[in-house]
């Protein structure tokens, strides 16, 4: 006879897939199931009385007040002509090489995702911009959508990433904030390369067209107009890893620098603000109310004992460490495909972080693991906000994307696998600042 846990864990599981199924949002989803699945174990009022309050303790930390603040300072940079000036300044670098344009695009996505902390921002703000201006000079709109979504990804690793101050929350304080911060920077910069080196091949067998070169005099010129677009990075991470501020600090300071910035530019007026701040309070409630069911259903986790079981049978049915990562590398990636990044790393944090730190790999070395392997979630379907957004952007279908998007997403899963496997790609600035 079947143990009232294991009861309880098959209800979890079969009511979340068939909730998802059934096209109710994630959010919803993870708290529906959580509640069922505990009210086998415990009776209604105390059942229900612990769902709400581990909803409400799972937001109530300092380091989670970044969130909305970097979701507002990325709406900020959207709207007030930083993109532009980002993307000028990358078509004056990269233009004049084979696929310049589509270098432009890769180039301005990684700089306008590491400064707004947003792959949607940065997929949105330069795809709008640069499809059309790559569809003049012969590029395929598929193509364009495809670039632009893979590229934004970058933005996630390349720090202020705020699902990188998710994972560090997750981790219970394993690892940092800034540590986590330092280490992404390799890893993004080289997806960001081997996203270029694919164009490139594209470019030179369908000959595309490439750009004029621009002067020293015209690369200066635009360099001067990012310039302070491009300060914000220096600030945000150097006062972190200079410990000058924290993370949540920082995210204050990225607000009110990029402000006064749109302000100056003269893109934004002090009228735009009341929209600006609108926008970005609805999507932090979505994130909040996503990390609040999330955190639910890890405490669930735990108490049905789920990560040790979870942990055993890897440990013991694989004896090899790397096919664990392997196996772990796989898991992560198909849980991308339908779940969202925050409750995909507020949950399964928890389950694997023991598992490959038994194993000897670092907390740090992981955290930039499992963003890449959900980075690689949200550009496939049928969850993929990514996915949707670049194709909502570049005006074309999901299903035509698809097909031009499946080399993009294959050189992602490689660079994952030299990430997850060469562990001294994450942890070399980390350790070399000594963090």
């Amino acid at each position: 006879m079947m143990s009232l846990e294991l009861i309880s864990i098959i209800v979890l599981f079969v009511s979340f897939f068939t909730l998802l199924l059934l096209k109710v949002p994630v959010a919803y989803s993870i708290g529906i199931s959580t509640t069922l699945s505990l009210l086998l174990n415990i009776d209604k009022l105390p059942g229900i009385t612990t769902i709400a309050q581990r909803m409400t303790t799972g937001i109530d930390s300092f380091a989670l007040l970044a969130i909305p603040f970097f979701i507002l300072a990325g709406d900020i940079m959207k709207r007030g002509g930083i993109a532009t000036r980002l993307i000028n300044f990358a078509k004056s670098l990269v233009s004049s090489l084979p696929g310049g344009l589509a270098y432009v695009n890769i180039l301005a996505s990684m700089l306008f995702g590491a400064i707004s902390g947003s792959a949607l921002a940065a997929a949105s703000a330069i795809g709008s911009i640069m499809t059309d201006r790559m569809e003049e000079e012969g590029y395929p709109r598929t193509l364009s959508a495809s670039v632009n979504i893979t590229a934004s990804t970058t933005g996630l690793l390349i720090p202020p990433s705020n699902i990188l101050i998710v994972y560090a929350l997750a981790s219970g304080g394993t690892a940092s904030v800034a540590a986590l911060f330092i280490a992404g920077y390799l890893p993004g910069i080289l997806l960001g390369f081997a996203i270029m080196g694919y164009v490139a091949y594209i470019a030179i067998s369908k000959n595309y067209a490439r750009g004029e070169r621009a002067t020293l005099f015209e690369i200066w010129t635009f360099f001067r107009k990012a310039f302070f677009s491009l300060l914000l990075l220096v600030v945000v991470v150097g006062g972190i890893v200079a410990g000058v501020f924290t993370a949540t600090e920082a995210s204050v300071i990225a607000v009110l620098y990029a402000a006064v910035l749109s302000l100056a530019y003269g893109d934004m007026k002090i009228k735009d603000f009341p929209k600006v701040l609108l926008s970005s309070a609805k999507t932090t409630a979505v994130v909040m109310f996503l990390i609040c069911t999330s955190m639910a259903m890890s405490w669930l986790f735990s108490f049905e004992g789920i990560p040790e079981m979870i942990s055993t049978f890897l440990l013991e049915s694989l004896n090899n460490k790397f096919a664990i990562f392997l196996a772990i590398n796989l898991i992560l990636l198909l849980i991308g495909t339908f779940m969202d990044m925050t409750p995909a790393v507020l949950i399964f944090t928890p389950i694997f972080l023991p598992v490959v730190t038994a194993l000897g790999m670092d907390p740090v070395h992981f955290g930039i693991v499992i963003v890449l392997n959900l980075c690689i979630g949200i550009c496939t379907p049928p969850v993929g906000t990514l996915l949707f957004v670049g194709s909502g952007v570049a005006k074309v279908s999901v299903t035509q994307v698809i097909r031009p998007l499946l080399p993009f997403l294959a050189l992602m899963v490689a660079v994952l696998m030299l990430i997850s496997f060469i562990p001294e790609i994450s942890m070399f600035l980390p350790r070399l600042f000594g963090l």
